[in-house]
């Protein structure tokens, strides 16, 4: 089942870009979701229309910079003084980076880190200035409820809400005490709806209670009839499909990517992960040494790219040791991509991964085999490469392709997905603009996305930069070495 999308906003101001407080120019689906939501929160006419609203908005259209929209927007008309963002864990950085760069307005940001007394103790040191925002991850959000009831905050935005899809977990619980105190909710995900009408209760429960109630068992004895082996599996009422619909559609703004007309062709998200403590050591520790054995050589192409593949082995997950045995050191962008993952599968779309490394294909594969998710793979060793490119483009069930950049990066045609994550990048421009084009030519029905999981104060970035800008990486970083910088920083 899929929810229609909105039609239009009630008096939809002409000037309604000048009210977005953010240093960009918004695409024209953005100013209506936060019209859309503007609206419902009564912040231009009083008329409080709702205290929840979804933005059901898919990977790439700018969920994030419309809720930054909205905060400062209901800031600034003295609707909310305090914001609280619940995100996963990988998409913290995702918001302090956005505010950072779209937020035209005051604010003050703490990203709750460490141990949960460390985070408790963030909670009574919280700057002024401006907006308060705190942004925390969900599994801590449920652990720190008496604290985050005690903040008190007047704006709750659940990013990748579907993280609630569950009614009875301690996650969904907690949130679901949290919102009810809040003045307003914002609700973000690709699709409300994921596998089941089911999932719809626990996430709308948190956004308005009004809309279907806040008893599980009455929402589900109204909407389904109870079937299967022992009449216990729900069973949706077809026939009730307009009611459902109608009351979702009352709360929530929809747009796909298809239908975003204004898009770009392509468009691009740099995610930065945060590496362990231990792997910061150990990639720091390797960074300092690899610097030193310059001043002991010569510094040419081979010997600078040499010490940069150990950096990057590690910003990956692993290091390979002295006498050849592969150890895992970190599991970081393993963990970012399992929520991207997460979010791909709830909007029911296909997702193409790009990596560089052959642990971290293994580690890619295992965890799609542990998530019970059909994929394909294009690597080296794969004999039966038309197989699995027919597989990912035409069956249902292969929900996600993945590819050795060397060996998956020229003559596939992979058109079934519109988003690709990079996992890691190879150096070389060509193996890069192949990679892309899988997905970017003919046959493409939607704008592309490209997702690109960079380690926070590492190689990661200046790679990425290179390849963006189209520059020689092994010269830049020589001529970086040669004027006195160290090659390996950003």
């Amino acid at each position: 089942m899929e929810l229609a999308r909105t039609s239009g906003v009630t008096a939809m101001n002409e000037n309604i870009e000048l009210m977005m407080p953010i240093k960009a120019a918004p695409y024209d689906h953005q100013k209506k979701a936060f019209a859309f939501a503007c609206d419902k929160f009564g912040v231009f006419d009083e008329r409080l229309k709702s205290r929840g609203t979804a933005l059901l908005m898919e990977m790439g259209t700018g969920k994030t910079i419309v809720s930054i929209a909205v905060a400062g927007c209901m800031y600034q008309y003295a609707k909310v003084n305090r914001v609280l963002v619940v995100a996963p864990l990988s998409i913290l950085g995702v918001w302090e980076e956005e505010f950072e760069k779209f937020a035209d307005f005051p604010y003050s940001m703490t990203i709750l880190k460490g141990t949960v007394a460390k985070k408790k103790e963030q909670l009574t040191k919280l700057p002024s200035k401006g907006l308060q925002v705190v942004v925390v991850n969900y599994e801590s959000a449920w652990r720190l409820e008496k604290e985050l009831l005690e903040y008190n905050a007047d704006l709750v935005i659940a990013d990748e809400a579907h993280k609630l899809k569950e009614n009875r977990t301690s996650q969904s619980k907690g949130m679901h005490h949290i919102g009810d105190k809040a003045r307003y909710k914002l609700l973000l995900t690709g699709t409300v709806i994921t596998n089941r009408e089911l999932d719809v209760f626990s996430q709308y429960r948190f956004l308005n209670p009004q809309i279907f109630g806040t008893s599980f068992y009455a929402f589900r004895n109204q909407y389904f009839d109870m079937g299967g082996y022992g009449n216990h599996t729900p069973v949706f009422r077809k026939w009730m499909t307009d009611e459902f619909l109608r009351k979702l559609h009352s709360v929530a703004f929809r747009v796909t990517k298809a239908e975003c007309l204004d898009l770009p062709e392509i468009t691009e998200e740099v995610r930065t992960v945060d590496l362990e403590k231990d792997a910061i050591k150990l990639y720091d520790s390797i960074e300092d040494e690899s610097y030193a054995e310059l001043d002991e050589s010569e510094v040419t192409t081979a010997n600078i790219l040499t010490r940069l593949l150990r950096l990057s082995q590690i910003t990956g997950g692993h290091l390979t040791d002295d006498n050849g045995v592969v150890n895992t050191v970190s599991r970081a962008k393993l963990n970012a991509l399992s929520d991207i993952i997460d979010s791909a599968m709830a909007e029911d779309k296909k997702l193409v991964i790009m990596a560089r490394f052959v642990p971290e294909l293994d580690d890619i594969q295992e965890l799609l085999e542990k998530k019970k998710i059909g994929y394909a793979v294009v690597r080296g060793g794969v004999k039966d490469r038309d197989s699995e490119i027919h597989r990912f483009q035409h069956d249902d069930r292969c929900r996600v392709f993945v590819g050795q950049i060397a060996a998956a990066g020229l003559g596939i045609t992979l058109t079934a997905a519109s988003t690709m994550v990079f996992y890691s990048l190879d150096y070389s421009m060509s193996n890069f603009e192949q990679a892309k084009a899988r997905i970017h030519r003919a046959g493409q029905k939607e704008n592309c996305h490209y997702i690109y999981l960079v380690c926070r104060g590492t190689v990661d970035r200046k790679v990425l930069y290179a390849l963006r800008q189209k520059l020689n990486l092994a010269k830049m970083l020589v001529d970086d070495y040669r004027k006195g910088r160290n090659p390996f920083k950003n």
